[in-house]
């Protein structure tokens, strides 16, 4: 365990919870986090984690600015997405994880190529859900917590499987404030 996973650890605790939150801060806290991520991957040949964690900061911007966009009079409420934009995104995720194996496992030593290549597509996919506040965002995170927690102990990264083994709670209790969040709205909607 070193001083630079510890502040990730830390980083990614407080960027969680802040998003849960709504708060808009959470994209920037979560950019300095997986810098410091994508630095610890690369050293432990997690080539598609490491690589995820570059990605992960275009998507944070892509989130900071999704969420900025809403004014006071429109703001974007968390709700539940439509099937043909789920079904879009759990094949363009599995294309995408199933591309990334393929290269990662044959021109380059990475460590467990298929799994981390499928577990950071489907993180850009998640990702992508929770800029656009889907409910089901926080569902797919609890499943590839899960895997992540796995993957990092096999790879010796206790603190870190410790993490997402947090995110995993973090994001059960996220999906119930979003969930929430949708449900006034809906009894609101009703009133009018």
């Amino acid at each position: 365990m070193s001083h630079l996973e510890i502040a990730a650890f830390i980083l990614n605790v407080l960027g969680v919870w802040l998003t849960s939150k709504q708060y808009r801060i959470c994209w920037l806290v979560n950019i300095a986090a997986v810098v410091l991520y994508m630095i610890i991957f690369y050293q432990v040949h997690l080539y598609a984690d490491a690589m995820l964690q570059g990605v992960f900061i275009i998507m944070q911007l892509y989130g900071w600015l999704s969420w900025s966009g809403a004014s006071q009079a429109q703001p974007v409420h968390p709700a539940y997405m439509n099937k043909a934009v789920m079904a879009r995104s759990l094949l363009t995720g599995t294309a995408a994880g199933l591309l990334l194996g393929l290269l990662f496992s044959t021109y380059t030593q990475a460590s467990l190529p298929w799994l981390d290549s499928m577990l950071a597509s489907f993180s850009l996919v998640a990702s992508y859900w929770a800029a656009r506040k889907y409910i089901e965002s926080w569902a797919m995170w609890c499943v590839l917590d899960a895997l992540y927690v796995l993957m990092y102990l096999h790879k010796s990264l206790n603190l870190t499987a410790f993490l997402y083994f947090i995110f995993i709670l973090l994001a059960l209790n996220g999906w119930r404030m979003w969930k929430k969040q949708w449900q006034a709205g809906q009894q609101v909607a009703a009133q009018l």
